[in-house]
């Protein structure tokens, strides 16, 4: 269940996911050099507008695609908030994928795997990086790039992903109708 599982805030506490039990959680991997970085903005208006109905937003900084997320957790901190206005919690920055991956990632992916780009611009791009890397990238769960989000329901249920290449209006819906 998603409450089992512990986060480090980017300050070095420990955070346990229960502590959002009955909330809707939108759970993101983030960027700060990334392509798709401009979703910080649509993410902060998606938590100010329901975060009082009951939404909740974790951050986690990961640096696992194309180094996007250089910086020290206060660095980065202080570019959301400097330049996306962010309000929501940000964790420690952490990995994703792989042998050091967060137990919540893993947990996420099984609960929710990979089901394909939606149409955008950058969609033929990482196809294709991705395709010279592994022929095979396309079957597996992992998480293909920053800024892939998962929503969970008020019941600690992973309902949703969504890749980076998503509609951030999609996004809101999902989260207007679990609200």
């Amino acid at each position: 269940m998603i409450y089992d599982f512990e986060l480090t805030t980017r300050k070095g506490e420990k955070f346990s996911l229960s502590d959002y039990k009955g909330k809707v959680i939108l759970i993101v991997n983030t960027a700060t050099g990334c392509g798709f970085t401009p979703q910080y903005e649509p993410i902060e208006k998606i938590y100010e507008d329901y975060h009082d109905k009951g939404l909740e937003v974790i951050d986690i900084p990961c640096n696992q695609f194309g180094g996007q997320a250089p910086g020290s957790d206060e660095e980065i901190h202080e570019f959301c908030t400097l330049n996306y206005k962010t309000t929501f919690p940000q964790m420690k920055k952490s990995d994703v994928n792989g042998e050091n991956e967060l137990p919540l990632y893993t947990y996420l992916k099984e609960q929710k795997g990979f089901e394909g780009f939606e149409e955008h611009k950058l969609k033929a791009i990482l196809e294709n990086m991705f395709n010279a890397a592994d022929p095979d990238w396309a079957t597996k769960p992992d998480i293909k790039w920053n800024f892939t989000k998962f929503v969970v329901d008020r019941e600690g249920n992973v309902v949703a992903r969504f890749e980076p290449t998503a509609d951030m209006s999609k996004v809101e819906e999902c989260i207007k109708a679990l609200l």
